[in-house]
């Protein structure tokens, strides 16, 4: 097992860079970093559009995010990589593919998260805002989201430790993601199957717990700051005395 680290360590790490494509671990980096940040504007849209009174925005959202939801990831890779093509006139790369399909996949899954930390906010908070005169647009850019975003921040980085597992699947378009150059290894090994792909598993686990653990860091950040601050026990003192 060291022996396959030490031989092939590069290869899952970076792929054929500096003489050739990049990929491996730093792909899969990359894939996860581009699909999250091109899909949270769209994701965000769909989100209030899935909040909207105006029943098209609302059906034709809702519509959408219940069909991704509901068909398998690897379809929609499938999909993507010969929709594509047909869609922009002329071929694109197996990279470009399968970007475009995790920012469709993913905008339906991170709509819902950041729909459901807009609706665990007061209602208050709405009521105030049109009473001050701002509309619903207005309402949700300036006041809503902006306080549902900052408590939705250790979901949203669950949901990107989710996509880097997803990027996974890209290798059945031949993308040289993390996973794909562990096959590449043990089509070159043969007889190490077992080993090579406990590497894989070590390496997915200790990216990912890495991330889990920073977002419950954070969720525990966001709960403190949000409770209410407790009165000083000095403070408690000070008024039992001046009220004896």
């Amino acid at each position: 097992m060291f022996g396959i680290v030490q031989e092939y360590g590069l290869l899952l790490v970076v792929g054929q860079f500096p003489n050739g494509p990049i990929g491996g671990l730093a792909l899969t980096l990359i894939l996860s970093v581009m699909g999250l940040a091109l899909s949270f504007p769209l994701s965000v849209v769909l989100a209030l559009c899935r909040m909207s009174p105006i029943k098209l925005f609302y059906a034709a959202s809702t519509v959408l995010v219940y069909v991704v939801r509901g068909i398998p990831l690897v379809m929609f890779i499938f999909w993507g990589y010969f929709l594509v093509p047909i869609l922009v006139g002329h071929s694109v790369t197996a990279f470009t593919a399968l970007i475009c399909t995790l920012v469709v996949y993913e905008s339906a899954y991170l709509s819902e998260v950041i729909r459901a930390g807009v609706e665990a906010l007061p209602k208050g908070q709405v009521e105030a805002s049109r009473a001050l005169g701002l509309g619903y647009w207005k309402t949700h850019v300036w006041v809503i989201l902006p306080q549902a975003l900052y408590n939705m921040v250790p979901s949203i980085i669950s949901q990107f430790v989710s996509l880097i597992k997803e990027t996974s699947i890209g290798y059945v378009i031949s993308v040289q993601e993390l996973t794909f150059e562990a096959n590449q290894v043990n089509n070159s090994l043969l007889t190490s199957p077992f080993p090579v792909f406990l590497i894989l598993v070590v390496v997915y686990f200790v990216v990912c717990f890495v991330l889990t653990k920073f977002a419950n860091y954070l969720e525990r950040n966001v709960t403190r700051k949000r409770s209410p601050k407790a009165v000083p026990r000095r403070s408690i003192e000070s008024d039992s005395i001046l009220e004896g």
